[in-house]
């Protein structure tokens, strides 16, 4: 076929314009690919790890305010970190002074957020014995549970291997709360708490404590351990029917394990552990001890809890362990009454470890101010002299005929101050206090250090002074802001063994020896606290009188 020049030049014009038509088609495709390139490489040059990481916590900020928004009519109270709180501002080994003075610039009831439980972070602090008591007396069914703190339900969970939270009597609620305490104070009160029939059984420990000082021979010693082993004993006889010699070893060993556990428990690591314990779980720290020393307690404890029941006669009970295996039989039917093995072991550790603990403390800061007041150490011995002599034992019916020694007693657990703190408390319901409204599941601490040194309630609360608890005329009053014992629902069930031990190792003391610090040593009230307040060591000598 023959084509002309002309319209050979028109088919190479048509192909050109084809060709560079398809070519910016392409060409525009491909820039607007490249800018979209463009900007989204912008946009993931922007979203790099740091704004992310920002992003994240301006996020997390925000919603943590929003969570814990301050109720309507909420106490005041310092101003708080997110997610750690109040936890940094407050030092574990002086909260209990730190929180005077919250209380001097926010009022008597004023709020913390320490995230030191599942629920709920905030907690209300109540401090002077007018609310303490409106809180913990007047509403008292309001205030009777405790808190759900993650430590405590480790130990539950991992030790004991129990999902059930509601064991032992110190942290259980509701009803299984009130079946343990009441069948706990019935039992013991069959064995004699409370009355003069275990008068004996804590006169024979206390001649056995002044055997154990009369061989130190005047030296220099630390009467702590000693002290502990004699009052553990008592509540020994009375839980699992046998005391331990002073030269047990394996006993010793184990009151100390107890010592350490109580004063970490009120430690920084602890608290770490409440605010993460997701975390803390994991990682090694001082936090561990606690565990692994609750498991020497538990092992201790079921022990004889074990070998009780090979040998048990349910008709004739010789301790609380033995009690307590009668009532699992009687109680199958209601399992939430809390009658079984696992809770056996709790409730055995609660009256176990509180019965030595804190009495025992007690004491120990009886001597510590026994040598730092001499003047007040040599009446008390006076009084003894004169209403008992040297040739018997004090007994509980001589404690009225020495008022002054009764009021040196009560000084003693005031400025001992031994749980200053109190136990937590956990709102049941929605409670107005002091014209603010508590919410229910809020934590509230009634503190007893704001009690036992209410200035409107001790002429020196700061002073050691006997004459708080004595009239015009020298007799011995009794003082309604004295509460080293809480008060309420929770009031301690122990109290009445405490303060019969206490009378009877003090006098049985002090009636055979005078203490004092050792020669160029200056007696100090130094403390430290864990979940108690208790002197630092510190020696001092028994010189026989």
């Amino acid at each position: 076929m023959d084509f002309g020049s002309k319209d050979i030049g028109d088919r190479v014009k048509r192909g050109i314009s084809s060709t560079l038509f398809v070519y910016g088609r392409f060409t525009s495709e491909v820039v607007g690919t490249g800018r979209k390139m463009i900007q989204m490489h912008s946009v993931y040059e922007w979203l790099d790890c740091k704004n992310i990481l920002i992003f994240l916590c301006v996020f997390l900020v925000l919603a943590d305010i929003l969570k814990n928004k301050t109720p309507k009519n909420f106490p005041p109270g310092p101003w708080a970190w997110p997610f750690v709180g109040n936890m940094f501002r407050f030092d574990p080994a002086k909260m209990h002074l730190e929180f005077e003075e919250c209380a001097k610039k926010y009022g008597n009831i004023f709020s913390v957020r320490l995230p030191v439980a599942n629920d709920n972070p905030r907690w209300v602090v109540l401090s002077g014995y007018d609310v303490v008591k409106e809180a913990l007396v007047q509403n008292g069914n309001n205030f009777a549970d405790r808190p759900t703190i993650p430590l405590f339900e480790d130990i539950n969970t991992g030790i004991l291997h129990s999902k059930n939270l509601d064991l032992g009597v110190v942290l259980s609620n509701g009803y299984p709360w009130k079946q343990q305490r009441r069948f706990a104070l019935s039992t013991l009160r069959n064995f004699g708490l409370g009355k003069k029939s275990l008068e004996p059984s804590i006169q024979l420990e206390a001649q056995c404590l002044n055997e154990a000082f009369q061989s130190e021979q005047g030296k220099p010693f630390d009467t702590q351990m000693l002290i502990n082993n004699a009052v553990s004993n008592v509540i020994c006889c009375l839980v699992f029917g046998d005391r331990f010699e002073y030269t047990d070893d394996q006993f010793q060993t184990l009151l100390k394990t107890i010592t350490e556990i109580i004063y970490l428990e009120g430690g920084f690591w602890a608290g770490m552990y409440n605010m993460m314990p997701w975390l803390m779980r994991w990682i090694p720290g001082p936090h561990r001890r606690i565990f692994s020393g609750w498991r020497k307690v538990f092992h201790f404890i079921n022990l004889r809890i074990q070998a009780h029941m090979k040998d048990n006669d349910p008709t004739s009970p010789r301790d609380f362990i033995d009690c307590f295996l009668n009532e699992i039989k009687k109680w199958e039917h209601d399992r939430k009454a809390g009658f079984s093995l696992e809770n056996l072991s709790a409730c055995t550790a609660d009256l176990f470890v509180a019965g030595s603990e804190t009495t025992s403390t007690t004491l120990y800061w009886a001597l510590l101010f026994m040598i730092n007041y001499p003047e007040i150490q040599a009446k008390v011995q006076a009084e003894i002299d004169a209403v008992v002599g040297s040739s018997r034992q004090p007994s509980m019916d001589d404690r009225d005929s020495m008022p002054y020694t009764d009021a040196v007693l009560h000084e003693i657990q005031r400025m001992g101050n031994i749980i200053p703190l109190n136990v937590s408390r956990l709102a049941t319901k929605d409670t107005k206090i002091g014209g603010y409204i508590i919410p229910k599941n809020t934590l509230v601490l009634g503190t007893l250090y704001s009690v036992l040194f209410d200035e409107s309630q001790w002429e020196t609360p700061h002073t050691f002074n006997p004459g708080h608890f004595l009239d015009q005329q020298g007799r011995f009053r009794n003082r309604d802001a004295f509460l080293p014992f809480s008060l309420g629902k929770r009031v301690c069930p122990g109290e009445q063994l405490a303060k019969m031990e206490l009378f009877l190792f003090f006098t049985a003391m002090l009636q055979r020896f005078t203490f004092s610090s050792p020669q160029g040593v200056e007696p100090s009230l130094d403390f430290k606290m864990g979940f108690t307040h208790s002197p630092k060591p510190y020696q001092l000598c028994a010189s026989p009188r």
